[in-house]
């Protein structure tokens, strides 16, 4: 089973060790990851970083190895479930219907 993560549960493994962290590095298989994502944490990343108290190395480093962990979605997978995935988030969080398509996307996989 695949584990479709949000932008909030990734950025904040970034920010804190915490059992989040832990659990995205620990777990066997790997996470699906919109790659939309990228261009909000290029936007975000000064925050990130400054939050993170880390040094930009180690910043960098801990992002490599949080990447490892999971698989990078394209936009163009995606669009075809974009419809469908509005359809079922609408009245709850328009904004998160990259995340819906990535699961349907992947039968296998969990938000």
């Amino acid at each position: 089973m695949r584990i479709v993560i949000d932008s909030n549960i990734f950025f904040s493994t970034l920010i804190k060790d915490s059992i989040t962290r832990r659990i995205i590095l620990d777990y066997d298989d790997q996470f699906l990851f919109p790659s939309y994502i990228f261009e909000e944490m290029e936007i975000h990343k000064n925050e990130l970083l400054t939050k993170s108290k880390m040094k930009p190395k180690d910043f960098e480093d801990l992002l490599r190895l949080l990447l490892q962990k999971v698989i990078i979605i394209p936009n163009e997978v995606l669009l075809h479930y974009k419809g469908e995935a509005y359809k079922i988030i609408k009245n709850i969080d328009p904004d998160d219907v990259t995340f819906i398509a990535c699961a349907l996307a992947f039968s296998d996989s969990v938000i």
